[in-house]
């Protein structure tokens, strides 16, 4: 008898020890695989992610890299006790505790990746308050995810124990309609606050109006957002209430499109009033971020003749925008006070007969 068959022969536990000596050779490759892929393959992927442009491989990696040798132990395990034979209890046993292994290995490394990701995202922020409004907002996002996670996972291992969840799943939900409703308005907010965090309608430092609110945008919160206005008070306008309103977001604006009017009096010679809309062209070419539409004599007025003046400043800053139509003021004042012509203002010429 040669020693194969003799392996084959003999018995031990519903299991000859052929089939247990091809077990543990199993056992044996795949750790050893799983050891060079994590020792060599992944070392190399590591080296080769970082000559790329993106980090995403990079975080992939290093979250892959996280599992701990003894998982890879346990992978190779499992798949020698597939070839093998034990009674019903112990490979239930067996699956529960791979299972379970398993789940909160990959619950870990999930948990990872969002923390890598979250960290990735706030370094992508212009200043630090920025920076830690969009970290509490991944955080929270990543601690609401995580937790359902931890309840999936967690029903499906008792559920592998043999425990009924059914109940379980139901009282969750009658459970979660009620806190729902409790908390309708708070939740709304929450998750106004994502919609704001997702879509940035509008972000902290930006000039809006609300309604008939206006102001700087000081800070996103959870339940509601800081408002600086003009004259120093803060708004506080909840989160809901912003994404279902129509905001204007001065902040984005590119170019601000102005109009004027000047009035001259009546009696003006019509060679002045000619040379009205090339006198204010030129000035207004020679503003800096500034470009001239037109001037026309636009309308005959109760007492003065009306020009109207357009043009675009190419800036949304305010400041700017005051500052070129100051300059222009003076500039036209002074232009008309040359060149003879006069402003109009309010007058009623009284006729007295006899």
């Amino acid at each position: 008898m040669d020693a194969i068959t003799y392996l084959q022969s003999v018995h031990i536990y519903q299991n000859t020890l052929w089939q247990l000596l091809i077990a543990v050779i199993t056992v044996a490759v795949v750790y050893a695989f799983l050891q060079i892929f994590q020792i060599v393959i992944l070392k190399r992927l590591e080296r080769l992610s970082k000559k790329t442009k993106t980090d995403i491989d990079d975080i992939l990696i290093d979250c892959v890299s996280s599992l701990r040798p003894p998982l890879y132990l346990l992978i190779a395990l499992f798949v020698g006790y597939r070839l093998v034979s034990f009674s019903d209890r112990i490979e239930s046993i067996i699956m529960v505790v791979f299972i379970t292994v398993i789940a909160v290995e990959l619950l870990v490394v999930v948990n990872r990746l969002g923390s890598k990701l979250i960290d990735r995202q706030v370094n992508k922020a212009d200043d630090l308050r920025q920076k830690t409004q969009t970290k509490a907002m991944l955080r929270l996002m990543k601690s609401l995810f995580m937790a359902v996670l931890w309840v999936v996972v967690a029903l499906v291992i008792l559920s592998n124990y043999g425990i009924d969840v059914s109940s379980f799943v139901a009282s969750l939900g009658i459970g979660g309609i009620a806190i729902a409703l409790a908390l309708q308005n708070v939740l709304g907010d929450l998750f106004s606050a994502f919609t704001i965090y997702i879509d940035k309608p509008f972000q902290p430092g930006d000039y809006i109006v609300v309604g008939t609110e206006k102001g700087t945008v000081e800070r996103v919160g959870m339940k509601s957002t800081r408002i600086r206005s003009l004259q120093g008070e803060e708004i506080v306008i909840s989160n809901n209430e912003l994404t279902s309103a129509r905001i204007q977001n001065f902040k984005k604006m590119e170019k601000r499109r102005i109009s004027f009017q000047l009035g001259v009096a009546y009696g003006t010679p019509k060679a002045k009033l000619e040379k009205i809309p090339t006198i204010v062209q030129k000035i207004v070419d020679t503003m800096p971020d500034v470009d001239f539409s037109r001037c026309h004599f636009a309308t005959f007025g109760e007492f003065s003749l009306n020009f109207e003046t357009v043009y675009f400043v190419t800036t949304g800053d305010y400041k700017k925008y005051m500052d070129a139509q100051q300059a222009m003021n003076l500039a036209i004042y002074a232009a008309f006070e040359k060149e003879g012509i006069v402003f109009a203002y309010p007058t009623q010429e009284i006729i007295l007969r006899k």
